[in-house]
């Protein structure tokens, strides 16, 4: 039986190590068309899979058209902005239909599955005129507005507040405590891992977005990091070295943020799959 598992167990990491590495495969291309010519992109016979001379040109060029101070800062605030708001919203709006008894809590929480289920495109509309009449275009809240109410963080915090037992709200109504320092002082601190892994995932998305950006800041002064890659995109050539290049740097930060919180997003993750 032991030699069974253990060759069951063999097999299986073999197959997640496979997978893995498929999934990696895209980064490692990237990085490996960063340092090619424009020729050995396009070139089909023979395929060019390592370049015959490692180039920097690319990264050098890149780094000269575009500020990437500015795309840093503009997309930084982003996430900062989107997070804090994110995080806020759905650690109030969690534990209220976690923890709190409520006229229509079921319907409205109803109203936020359902818009989790309802693509994003259908919002544009309405967000760009909302942006538009108030004359913030262009502008950081712009960016921002999508992202500051979350239905998944909301959804996310609401199962983490229903994993905690109900005798921790007991024990402080006994010790006097009102619901508001309950909330504050027992309950949310306890979902600390929760939040940190909305706050990933709100930096992740925010990070990715495209068509938002893209819609409500033209100024180049207000492009953010996934906006000026697109950009780079030509409509008949592109020049596939500088655009990888410049999105390996771009990736930067993510790549960091991972490496810094990836133990609070597994243990978030973990925790977080309570009751529904």
């Amino acid at each position: 039986m032991e030699n069974e598992k253990n060759k069951t167990n063999i097999v299986v990491h073999i197959i997640l190590i496979i997978i893995s590495l498929t999934m990696l495969v895209p980064f490692f291309w990237m990085i490996l068309t960063s340092f090619k010519t424009v020729s050995e992109t396009m070139q089909v016979q023979p395929f060019v899979i390592f370049p015959k001379e490692w180039k920097i040109d690319s990264f050098s060029t890149v780094m000269k058209e575009m500020n990437f101070f500015v795309l840093y800062k503009n997309t930084l605030l982003m996430i900062f902005f989107r997070i804090v708001c994110a995080v806020l919203t759905a650690t109030l709006a969690g534990y209220a239909f976690a923890r709190l008894n409520f006229k229509g809590k079921n319907f409205a929480f109803t109203l936020v599955l359902i818009q989790m289920m309802v693509p994003v495109q259908i919002f544009l509309i309405p967000q760009y005129l909302m942006i538009s009449k108030m004359n913030m275009l262009n502008t950081t809240f712009a960016l921002v507005f999508p992202g500051m109410v979350s239905a998944f963080g909301t959804f996310l915090l609401r199962q983490a507040y229903m994993g905690l037992p109900k005798d921790l709200e007991e024990a402080a109504k006994i010790d006097g405590c009102n619901i508001g320092q309950t909330f504050l002082f027992i309950m949310a601190p306890l979902t600390r891992s929760a939040m940190v892994a909305l706050g990933i995932f709100t930096a992740l998305f925010g990070f990715k977005d495209l068509m938002w950006p893209m819609i409500v800041n033209t100024d180049k002064n207000q492009l953010v990091l996934s906006s000026a890659l697109a950009k780079m995109q030509g409509q008949f050539v592109t020049d596939y070295p500088e655009l990888m290049a410049a999105s390996l740097i771009a990736s930067v930060p993510m790549i960091i943020i991972y490496i810094l919180f990836q133990k609070q997003f597994i243990e978030g993750i973990a925790t977080s799959g309570g009751k529904l």
